[in-house]
């Protein structure tokens, strides 16, 4: 079994360095998925309201007869449920999907900035935070604007921003951003749905150091200090997205995963709605 390290939240938490997606897994697949993931030596497991698979995942986490202590179980607040008292609701609703008496990380899925409610759901999160039932709260899709006006109006800055980052879309402004505020850069997508492993430059890097071009995203990420969150529903990828700590990518080779024309594959965080 792997063991992964873990890395410090500005909370005085600590997340693994790696996890496992589960969107877009049904129920099913997502106990199958996750109690497999844990018996492998995972730690964090990423879901959300919006995945629809929440009762799956609290399952495989508690049929997997891994302690509940050593799990770090993350869900998402929906955008149909921004606002104060809606988000208080809408935790309660995931974690008794969950089956769990707390979730470890809750993020704010999407801003929603025409909306503009997502301070009263950051103003909800630091209570859930404060009682006990939520371990860390963060965001998820934020642009530094979105992140400015929390700490402005609640003092408290997120402990991860949950974000699109492969190497087609490297973030690097963001990163450095968060860098400086001590905020933990996860990503979603991090082998960009799969486009990138047939790049040559990519299989040529994998080629050298004996391992899949997945493995060599997962690790660019890692080395970038980038928390990355693989999704994968078939049991051997799952066990190789786990295999990255036992080679290192040189600078050239950083910088070569990295050359490409950069764009999203996802939604703009200043306009994309999902509720």
């Amino acid at each position: 079994m792997t063991s992964i390290a873990t890395r410090a939240l500005n909370d005085g938490r600590k997340i693994p360095v790696m996890g496992l997606g589960t969107y877009p897994m049904d129920d099913a697949e997502a106990e199958r998925g996750v109690s497999g993931a844990l018996e492998i030596g995972y730690r964090l497991i990423d879901t959300a309201a919006n995945y629809g698979n929440e009762t799956g995942t609290g399952r495989g986490v508690t049929g997997s007869g891994v302690p509940r202590e050593e799990v770090v179980v993350t869900t998402k607040l929906p955008g149909r449920h921004h606002g104060h008292d809606e988000t208080l609701a809408s935790f309660e609703e995931s974690r008794r999907r969950l089956g769990l008496d707390h979730v470890d990380l809750y993020l704010i899925h999407w801003p929603l900035p025409r909306v503009d409610k997502y301070v009263d759901s950051w103003k909800a999160m630091i209570e859930l935070r404060e009682k006990g039932v939520v371990g860390s709260i963060g965001v998820s899709n934020f642009t530094p604007e979105h992140v400015e006006r929390l700490e402005r109006e609640t003092g408290v800055l997120p402990a991860i921003n949950q974000v699109e980052l492969h190497p087609a879309f490297p973030q690097d402004e963001l990163r450095a951003y968060h860098a400086d505020k001590g905020i933990v850069t996860e990503s979603w997508s991090p082998l960009g749905r799969g486009a990138l492993l047939d790049d040559p430059a990519i299989t040529e890097i994998a080629r050298a150091h004996d391992v899949t071009p997945a493995q060599v995203v997962l690790r660019w990420h890692l080395q970038l200090g980038a928390l990355p969150i693989a999704k994968s529903a078939d049991p051997r990828r799952r066990r190789l997205n786990l295999d990255v700590f036992g080679f290192e990518l040189g600078e050239d080779e950083m910088t070569a995963v990295a050359d490409r024309p950069h764009r999203r594959i996802g939604g703009d965080p200043d306009s994309h709605e999902e509720f």
